[in-house]
């Protein structure tokens, strides 16, 4: 069965991820040019998201919508375990977002001019300038009624467990006294772990856990320490019991 699903990938999904994907990039190109950016920069990406999954087999639900209110522009705060978190997050969030990514994907063909017509942020650690010029750019975008997703460990993990958060994200949240929403990731390790990029996918569930928004308590770093430490418990709760507990990830 394993061998057997190897042949699908190699001849038969990844030859279609590759054309769906040059597919919705020109949809969202097109969309974002001639129409509402705040709709094609996201629904294309949704359904690009949930075929990829589906090419692949690999089940995926998701739990915890009822916190959440489509009106309100939250900064989501996932952990971050493998290559498939984001087709995980786009797919089952069910809420308009933009992703702050690695400057360096935009230079995948399509994708990262897709990614720019539909307003992602690239973070570009290349120089403080650069960092405040990315969160500029994520200010934009939330006080524009969208929500955004940062993975505050600034990597993928190496063993599945979860590193440090870093603050900026929550420095963000806590500058527009807007509300924080913890997201734990659970499978994606499993099906492609960063020390296997560009390997078979390994078949196994994704799940998609939102817990309830953390609102400020105020304004400055008292704030910030406290959502900070309130959304990493939140996160570590709902991690399957193997990946329970701290490690470091030296790539942060």
């Amino acid at each position: 069965m394993k061998l057997l699903y190897r042949i699908y990938q190699l001849f038969v999904a990844v030859p279609l991820v590759v054309l769906i994907t040059i597919f919705f990039s020109l949809l969202t190109m097109v969309g974002c040019a001639l129409g509402d950016s705040k709709y094609w920069g996201f629904v294309p990406l949704q359904y690009w998201c949930r075929m990829v999954l589906a090419l692949f087999f690999l089940p995926a639900k998701s739990e915890g919508h009822e916190h959440l209110d489509k009106n309100q522009s939250y900064v989501f705060v996932p952990n971050h375990q493998g290559a498939f978190d984001i087709f995980l997050i786009y797919s089952c969030l069910r809420h308009n977002i933009r992703w702050m990514m690695k400057y360096q994907l935009r230079k995948i063909p399509f994708v990262g001019r897709a990614c720019v017509s539909s307003n992602q942020v690239f973070l570009d650690k290349r120089g403080p300038k650069r960092i405040r010029e990315s969160y500029e750019k994520a200010r934009g975008i939330l006080k524009d009624g969208v929500s955004l997703v940062v993975f505050p460990e600034g990597a993928r993990t190496f063993t599945g467990h979860m590193g440090k958060f870093k603050k900026g994200a929550f420095t963000l949240a806590d500058e527009l006294q807007m509300p924080v929403v913890p997201v734990t990731i659970n499978g994606s390790f499993q099906v492609m772990p960063r020390m296997r990029d560009w390997h078979f996918v390994c078949r196994h569930p994704l799940s998609l856990t939102i817990h309830k928004p953390i609102y400020p308590i105020g304004k400055g770093e008292e704030n910030i320490a406290y959502v900070m430490k309130e959304s990493y418990e939140a996160v570590m709760s709902a991690l399957e019991p193997d990946f329970q507990g701290l490690q470091e990830n030296p790539d942060q």
